[in-house]
């Protein structure tokens, strides 16, 4: 991507949260699946951190190293025309130095975006102090202006998916996040693990900012979520993993039974060459 592009991206994408239509990813993890969703009519490609470690050889949890994840988030920038937001876990570190040294990163690797976790590193998942995430999103913020790139900023907290605290006080918890991350000028507020649709709603009317949804089997409906006001809806590592079942399936149809039916409805040989010689 010519860097002299990145900025219109950057404003493309981001008034995509602003539509009357919800902004659907289905996440990437490597050039061919971002290829075959861009093809599918995505109007922008997320990565999956998740899926991406995956596919190197890593379990998820920021395990893997920021040259590797950017190296797999570049290779998908430079063979899409769409806007590339980066799953950057935590940034790399915990510092604000850390989170900048990511942020530039992506820029450099010709995203426009990316989503910043408030999970602290180490084996022991626990939230990064509410002070220490601010200061790493404006170091994020900081470091786009100074580059000229305005990277969407996709906040994330893991209030929910971590189960923090008792159930009853975390839906308390993580609204005083988000709204922080808000006032600290993130474009967009993510959630996983929130699934019920009446608790959406309500986070949506009183953050009065964009929202992401984690979305896939036990959550509601893409339509659901449009007609409650969610802005973005993204399938993490959900689609990776799918498409491991399906090689499982594959595998154990031809071991057992010989056949190759699990094999039918794959893109020709000649349509994915044709997909990366772009």
């Amino acid at each position: 991507m010519r860097a002299s592009t990145q900025p219109s991206k950057a404003d493309a994408f981001r008034a995509m949260h602003h539509g009357q239509k919800i902004l659907v990813l289905s996440n990437a993890w490597d050039v061919a699946s971002a290829r075959i969703l861009e093809e599918a009519g995505a109007a922008a490609i997320a990565t999956t951190s998740a899926g991406v470690a995956f596919t190197l050889g890593y379990p998820d949890g920021q395990k893997i190293s920021r040259e590797e994840m950017i190296g797999a988030v570049a290779r998908i920038a430079a063979k899409v025309k769409v806007p590339v937001t980066a799953d950057v876990e935590s940034g790399y570190g915990d510092r604000a130095e850390d989170a900048a040294q990511t942020a530039k990163a992506v820029i450099e690797a010709g995203a426009v975006g990316l989503n910043l976790e408030d999970v602290a590193g180490g084996p022991q998942k626990q939230l990064v102090d509410l002070s220490r995430q601010l200061e790493k999103i404006k170091a994020v913020r900081e470091t786009a202006r100074t580059l000229g790139v305005p990277l969407v900023l996709n906040a994330r907290t893991d209030v929910y998916l971590l189960e923090v605290g008792k159930p009853e006080c975390r839906y308390d918890e993580a609204i005083r996040r988000l709204a922080a991350f808000r006032d600290a000028d993130a474009d967009c507020l993510f959630v996983p693990g929130l699934r019920d649709l009446e608790t959406i709603a309500r986070l949506v009317r009183e953050l009065g900012h964009p929202v992401n949804i984690l979305a896939g089997p036990g959550s509601p409906s893409i339509p659901e979520l449009q007609k409650i006001g969610v802005a973005r809806a993204s399938l993490g590592s959900s689609a990776m993993r799918a498409t491991l079942g399906l090689a499982r399936r594959i595998a154990q149809e031809v071991l057992t039974t010989g056949t190759y039916k699990s094999l039918e409805g794959a893109p020709s040989h000649t349509d994915v060459n044709r997909m990366m010689s772009r």
